[in-house]
């Protein structure tokens, strides 16, 4: 890449040896944010609490088919990554209240680019998608 040519994505840009070791690809921060974010549920959470801030059942009821545990599961493990926060409020009872950290809205950016560039493809014809 020159110095003019500054369009070259990142991952162009880098090379690669081959075979590429299984320890670096494990490793790379690129498959770990790529199976974070690639389970079932982990994108529609992350863009809910995008828009705003949610109760635990609220978040719940707003995602057909997901279960107690497994959005229980999500949350816990987004929290773990410092993508999402809790908050649990001292009521009788307490209400616990979730939102992106300022680590989870940076993402939203690169996960919006990447579902668009989706709905492209989903949108060309079969022959292309298969």
């Amino acid at each position: 890449m020159s110095a003019t040519n500054t369009d070259v994505p990142s991952m162009l840009a880098h090379v690669l040896p081959t075979p590429v070791p299984a320890a670096e690809h494990d490793s790379c921060p690129v498959t770990e944010i790529l199976r974070r974010v690639g389970d079932k549920w982990t994108v529609l959470v992350l863009s809910l609490l995008g828009q705003r801030p949610y109760r635990y059942n609220e978040l719940h009821r707003a995602i057909e088919g997901i279960s107690q545990r497994m959005l229980t599961r999500t949350l816990r493990s987004l929290e773990n990554d410092g993508l999402v926060s809790r908050t649990v409020f001292p009521s009788v009872p307490p209400s616990v209240e979730y939102r992106l950290t300022p680590l989870g809205e940076s993402l939203l950016v690169p996960l919006s680019a990447l579902a668009d560039w989706a709905v492209g493809w989903a949108s060309r014809p079969a022959e292309f998608r298969a």
